[in-house]
């Protein structure tokens, strides 16, 4: 064998340790992701997530904020771009934070959708919407997105609240995205009044029900809850969860995405 083969030989032997070695040291994975919000919270989420060494997914929509204008407005661009900076995923939330509220068949055999936007212009009203301006919607968040980070984003969505129907999840995968909900574990609960549900209540029953492969669910900031739920939580349940083996991945690596983004993005993005 030449010099040269057995090299490469040995390249590929370590490139498939390494791998391995990879796959043993994140036997129990979770998904964090993060929605946008009033954003009240962003920058200690941030440092939280810089001190833990987590790199997680943002599903971002142009919302009312604290300072500033919208969470994707020129005011939070920089913040954006120093989440990209620290390998953070992104992917959208509709940019007006649209909800689904309705089907509407129609006769010709094609679904419109009723919705209504929580932010912009139209916000509070119900509008109906073709599947192509659903489309549109998510399509202007990540479009928001890739010119603050500078990076694609992942050809994925959550849509508000969660609230889907088959027919929509069907129109915005022939636009090219797939939907990402959450574990019924996973949702940390920073949307429930802190009266009745209290931060370390909240941290408790975390880390007594998260499961390996859970998709977890918090916010930058809800402005009905009076005991913000980040930081308070964030870090406790992060030091929590890797104390019981678990480690924190980007939905880029979760095994029901992963090919399909691998498909729809160019190498490198």
């Amino acid at each position: 064998m030449r010099r040269a083969s057995r090299f490469g030989l040995l390249l590929l032997a370590l490139a498939l340790a390494g791998g391995a070695a990879r796959a043993q040291g994140c036997a129990k994975p979770v998904y964090l992701t993060f929605d946008t919000g009033h954003m009240g919270v962003a920058e200690l989420v941030a440092d939280v997530l810089r001190r833990e060494q987590v790199r997680v997914t943002f599903f971002a929509a142009d919302e009312r904020t604290r300072a500033g204008d919208g969470s994707l407005g020129t005011h939070w661009a920089s913040w954006w771009r120093a989440r990209a900076a620290e390998g953070h995923e992104f992917a959208s939330h509709t940019l007006d934070h649209s909800y689904w509220r309705a089907d509407l068949p129609q006769a010709d055999g094609s679904v419109q959708f009723r919705v209504r936007a929580s932010a912009g212009a139209q916000a509070g009203r119900d509008l109906v919407w073709t599947a192509q301006q659903y489309c549109a919607a998510i399509r202007a968040a990540e479009e928001r997105l890739q010119q603050h980070t500078g990076r694609a984003t992942l050809p994925l969505f959550r849509a508000p609240g969660g609230r889907t129907s088959p027919a929509l999840l069907a129109a915005a995968r022939d636009c090219g995205y797939l939907h990402v909900g959450w574990a019924p574990a996973g949702f940390l609960g920073d949307e429930l009044p802190s009266e009745t549900y209290p931060n370390d209540a909240l941290l408790k029953k975390a880390l007594r029900d998260i499961r390996p492969g859970d998709v977890l669910m918090a916010h930058l900031g809800i402005w009905s809850r009076r005991d913000p739920w980040a930081p308070a939580v964030l870090e406790p349940l992060i030091q929590g969860l890797k104390a019981r083996g678990f480690c924190f991945q980007t939905l880029r690596e979760h095994p029901d995405y992963r090919d399909w983004i691998a498909r729809r993005m160019p190498a490198g993005k």
